[in-house]
């Protein structure tokens, strides 16, 4: 199989998932959509040291650190990195277009920019995680390979990121 066929194959199907984590993690669609393109050309040309059939863990691995690298390079330069509220909502907004109640779909609306906002408080490391096991749904060993942390630092960061969300969200009108 040539490395084209491998890659349409193994990687492809996963190209949804390395955007959303590149997303969350750079909260900025175009940067996300870059981190993605740079993480996938890697990908394309080392496709053959993949060992087995699930890439998923690998391709988000890569992309995991072409978003750090991305944030370093962001926090070492004079350009920041800003999350496109307006158009994350209408995002949102289309994806629901089968609701006609306006009460339901504000308070819908309202709950995904306060959950939203919880999540893009949090520090990197914990967003990550939370990303990859709540959004993704990862199991534990496979977030551990993709952070390149033990089982256990996956669980406390989890634990952690929850705690966080939970407090977060408590102190706004979805916590009531």
């Amino acid at each position: 199989m040539s490395n084209r066929q491998a890659f349409e194959r193994l990687v492809m199907p996963h190209l949804d998932a390395a955007y959303n984590l590149a997303r969350w993690l750079l909260r900025s669609e175009q940067a996300a959509e870059d981190a993605v393109q740079e993480a996938s050309m890697r990908a394309f040309r080392y496709v053959d040291s993949l060992r087995g059939e699930d890439a998923r863990p690998w391709l988000l691995g890569i992309v995991r650190n072409t978003c750090f690298t991305t944030l370093e390079r962001a926090r070492n330069g004079p350009r920041q990195v800003d999350f496109d509220d307006a158009e994350f909502e209408a995002a949102l907004g289309a994806a629901d277009p089968g609701q006609s109640d306006p009460a339901a779909q504000l308070q819908r609306s309202r709950t995904r920019m306060q959950i939203d906002a919880a999540i893009r408080a949090l520090s990197p490391p914990l967003r990550e995680v939370i990303v990859l096991r709540e959004l993704e749904e990862l199991e534990y060993a496979q977030i551990a390979k993709i952070v390149a942390v033990p089982i256990g630092t996956v669980m406390s960061r989890l634990a952690r990121a929850r705690e966080k969300l939970r407090d977060i969200l408590s102190q706004t009108s979805l916590g009531e």
